[in-house]
């Protein structure tokens, strides 16, 4: 491992563990909808010992039957706005809280590449919906820039950010 990947890890292992921390000073239970990070935000997650009485489960979603099956998007929501939108991230994220004894949870779908791209979802181009049980849903989008593995180690970094900032929120 190379010492800005090495930085970049320990970088990512350090918000993961401020992530539970912080669900535990809340008392919140957690759950991840992932499609192009492919479990990634659970992976780090999960790598910290204890990190169990936080997670209780990640829905790898990565064909969109999946998103519909498992997280109860809409097929029609996917025909309409396409896997990759803020209208199903935030369905993703939904599903999650409504389908997982959990207070908060966060949605990840994107163009990681090298392919799929288009000119109005480029590659890079990722969706997040973070929300908890009692509160509001939101959703955000980055283009990321990179390979495949820098656009989804770099959408894993996000959703624990955003997880970090929606665990030491109070529900709106």
């Amino acid at each position: 491992m190379s010492e800005d990947s090495s930085l970049a890890h320990d970088f990512q292992q350090a918000l993961a563990d401020a992530v539970l921390v912080a669900c535990r000073a809340h008392g919140l239970r957690l759950a991840t909808a992932e499609s192009c990070t492919g479990g990634m935000v659970a992976a780090a997650l999960t790598d910290i010992p204890g990190s169990s009485d936080v997670v209780e489960r990640g829905f790898v979603t990565y064909s969109n039957a999946a998103k519909s099956e498992l997280l109860g998007v809409a097929p029609d929501l996917i025909a309409a706005h396409g896997a990759v939108s803020a209208e199903v991230a935030q369905a993703m994220a939904q599903g999650a809280l409504a389908r997982a004894p959990v207070d908060l949870a966060v949605a990840v779908t994107g163009v990681a590449g090298p392919g799929g791209g288009s000119a109005t979802k480029p590659v890079g181009l990722v969706w997040f919906g973070i929300g908890r049980k009692g509160g509001v849903l939101r959703t955000e989008n980055h283009v990321f820039p990179g390979n495949r593995a820098a656009v989804r180690r770099l959408a894993t970094r996000r959703a624990l950010e955003l997880l970090l900032a929606a665990a030491q929120t109070q529900p709106t």
